[in-house]
């Protein structure tokens, strides 16, 4: 199995309903992302994917949709308010953990033909969270 990664770095905000420790407020990450695809063997020019075309896809939807956005649950109080100020909004169907990020990063990239086997998302640089789905 042959394996090249995709590293992405970009800001974000969030906050964990429910959470009753300091996730559970409003707050911000330099986050970094690692979206690592595999194949069994090289295509024609000994790829597993062109590394320009891996980065344009992962960076492109990264940049589009998560860079400089408040993550938020999508029943969270907060969105609301938010949206009315004009302030860019990412909204999902679960808290927007690590976890969960790494996940919606995952479906993303799987989305625009890459194949994708994992993606790791650092939240700070001593806490990563890793999403690869069962086998």
């Amino acid at each position: 199995m042959y394996t090249v990664s995709e590293t992405v770095f970009f800001c974000y905000g969030h906050r964990l309903l429910g959470h009753e420790g300091k996730c559970g407020h409003a707050h911000g990450h330099n986050g970094r992302v690692e979206i690592v695809v595999a194949a069994e063997g090289l295509d024609d020019l000994g790829f597993v994917a062109d590394f320009a075309a891996l980065g344009e896809a992962a960076r492109g939807w990264i940049d589009a949709h998560l860079d400089h956005r408040m993550i938020l649950r999508r029943d969270d109080p907060l969105v609301e308010p938010l949206r009315a100020l004009g302030e860019p909004l990412h909204l999902m169907d679960v808290n927007p953990s690590a976890e969960a990020i790494a996940r919606e990063i995952f479906d993303a990239a799987a989305t625009r033909g890459l194949r994708v086997v994992e993606v790791r998302l650092w939240e700070t640089e001593q806490s990563v969270a890793t999403y690869r789905p069962a086998r």
